[in-house]
């Protein structure tokens, strides 16, 4: 599905079903160098029991148009605009990462102009302050297929996925780097791999942001998380209204290494 944003067609996968104004609807976020796709068993769950799913491909990314989002509040206004654009009246904020950050500073923003609009927030594989090793900032420019190799080693602690995920036999590695490449080729005015890395660790706003989030918040954290370890999750589950904590057996790739108890947790969630 193709929604017109901020002047430039945005894609969002739908989960093979079409939008139902009537339905309340999840918006899920990825993270750097990722698309939509990372949230397959998540996305096709939910469009088929009751929800409309849009999860989106950031701007500049894969079948997105438009400059990439090269600050975190500049990735939020694009979803807020997002849901102005389809006039949804309940949404679901749901990001992994970077996409964590996006999906509060959203809700955070979209609480001032339309209390209430923002039901739901989930923080998957979340961190505050979300911080970029120098090195990995270098080498995203200077070396990004080494940044690439860097990534997956701290994003995985498994070489498989369950089988619910992406079938018998896959390699969460090789998978990941391969998705990895191709959103870095998808645009080639920008390095979408140092702005999303650049975004993600000089955003300062989310202990003025997480206050100003009224809705119930749920916090995914992997156990075995070497890029955002849980415990630098813990500012801002202090600082939440009404967290939810749900912790699983995986690194940071929680989607993949973990889909059953993503969906479980999301399923809990975001039941009436």
């Amino acid at each position: 599905m193709n929604i017109h944003v901020q002047g430039h067609s945005l894609y969002a996968y739908t989960g093979g079903k079409p939008f139902n104004p009537a339905q309340p609807t999840a918006v899920f976020i990825h993270g750097v160098l990722h698309d939509h796709s990372v949230w397959i068993l998540q996305t096709r769950y939910l469009a088929h029991h009751g929800w409309n799913v849009l999860a989106i491909d950031l701007p500049g990314h894969c079948k997105s148009d438009g400059p990439p989002p090269q600050s975190v509040e500049e990735a939020a206004a694009t979803v807020i605009a997002l849901i102005d654009a389809l006039n949804i009246t309940q949404a679901a904020l749901i990001g992994h990462s970077f996409g964590s950050l996006i999906a509060l500073e959203a809700a955070a923003q979209d609480a001032q102009a339309h209390p209430g609009r923002v039901s739901h927030l989930v923080m998957v594989g979340t961190a505050y302050p979300m911080r970029v090793s120098p090195a990995l900032l270098d080498f995203s420019v200077s070396a990004p297929a080494k940044a690439i190799d860097m990534v997956n080693s701290f994003s995985h602690s498994t070489l498989a996925p369950p089988p619910s995920a992406l079938g018998p036999g896959t390699w969460l590695y090789g998978g990941n780097k391969a998705l990895m490449r191709r959103v870095m080729a998808s645009n080639t005015q920008a390095n979408v791999f140092y702005l999303g890395f650049k975004a993600c660790d000089t955003y300062n706003g989310a202990e003025k942001a997480m206050p100003q989030v009224p809705c119930p918040t749920l916090f995914v954290l992997g156990t075995a998380d070497q890029m955002t370890p849980p415990k630098a999750a813990q500012s801002l589950i202090d600082l939440c209204a009404q967290p939810q904590v749900v912790k699983l057996p995986a690194g940071h790739s929680l989607m993949t290494e973990a889909p059953e108890g993503v969906l479980q947790a999301l399923k809990d969630f975001l039941k009436p």
